[in-house]
């Protein structure tokens, strides 16, 4: 099994050196063929120094700089698609994720005969807000998306290659790997894995970022915002029903009275706060649609780094790949 481990790099100039060297020694046990694909993703420190030094040192190291800051997920679509080999694994770089843990996600992953496997850890990493958010959010994915596997996910994942085939068409500036897995794959599992502290810095994903990636993911990739939007509106429709009905009850019965007013005025502010609502969820997908016929990039490379050994192997692997009568000699022009 050839592995390639692909880390998307922001402010960590300070993990990535004994990150590496954690990093090798286990691939060197677990496979002879192996890479680490650094992806800097427009690190405003010296995160690219630090990644394309170990890419020129480190042989089976390759580093890619992204133009500019493109989130996580956009970072991991740059990385997978450089993949060179049969597996993929992700992992975050801060040293929570234990490089001594790979091995357990290879194995579940050989062993069942899975197409992805996620490392959930066997204790909480983060503290109880955190956590807490991350878990509702999940729940969010289970139910609107209909990822059965959503309460299991993490960003420590082992997955075949020939996924990325399943999103091959991927783009624009909101990406989500996970749902893009689930597109690909139902052979999905998990392994209770060991997770370290944070030792440096604390985590970019705060609150508002999980708000912002939960509305991303359920704008981006769901209709249930609009049908709760229509399930809105049918509820604001019965409510007026009823209210209307009562008020022409009163009218029947003689008992007609400026006390009305308040009616009036709960039906015009319920039935434009349904409006409002539906409208604001309708815009957010038009807003998402233009965007995307914007053409906006997932990700543009800016630079890349990597020993002449590892540019060698490329190139072999690239013509082992293309298929028979493909080629750019002369006779192909």
């Amino acid at each position: 099994m050839s592995v390639s481990v692909v880390i998307p790099c922001y402010r960590s100039a300070r993990t990535l050196p004994p990150l590496v060297a954690r990093l090798m020694p286990v691939l060197r046990d677990v496979s002879p063929r192996h890479e680490v694909i650094l992806v800097v993703d427009g690190s405003p420190d010296d995160t690219w120094t630090v990644a394309s030094d170990l890419a020129r040192r480190v042989e089976g190291v390759r580093a890619l700089h992204l133009s500019r800051n493109y989130g996580q997920h956009n970072a991991l679509v740059a990385g997978i698609r450089e993949a060179r080999f049969d597996v993929v694994v992700t992992m975050d770089d801060d040293l929570q994720h234990l490089p001594e843990q790979i091995p357990l996600l290879l194995a579940a992953l050989e062993g069942e005969r899975l197409d992805l496997v996620y490392g959930v850890p066997h204790e909480e990493e983060h503290g109880y807000l955190r956590s807490l958010a991350s878990r509702s959010m999940k729940a969010g994915m289970a139910a609107a998306l209909g990822i059965r596997t959503a309460r299991a996910i993490s960003a420590f994942r082992a997955f075949r290659t020939r996924l990325r085939d399943g999103f091959d068409g991927l783009s624009g500036p909101h990406a989500s790997i996970d749902v893009a897995l689930s597109w690909a794959t139902t052979r999905v599992d998990s392994v209770r894995v060991r997770m370290s502290e944070r030792d440096h810095g604390r985590s970019n994903y705060t609150p508002r970022l999980l708000v912002r990636h939960a509305v991303t993911m359920l704008v981006g990739y769901s209709a249930a915002p609009l049908k709760a939007a229509s399930y809105l509106g049918f509820l604001a429709g019965i409510i007026g029903l009823l209210l209307g009905a009562v008020v022409l009850w009163r009218f029947v019965m003689g008992d007609t009275t400026v006390a009305g007013f308040t009616t009036i005025a709960s039906m015009v502010a319920l039935f434009s706060a349904a409006q409002l609502i539906s409208i604001g969820v309708l815009g957010e997908y038009v807003g998402r649609i233009h965007g995307g016929g914007m053409g906006r990039p997932t990700y543009l490379v800016r630079e890349r780094a990597e020993t002449a050994g590892d540019r060698t192997a490329g190139r072999l692997s690239d013509d082992l790949d293309a298929p028979v009568g493909v080629g750019s000699g002369p006779g192909d022009r």
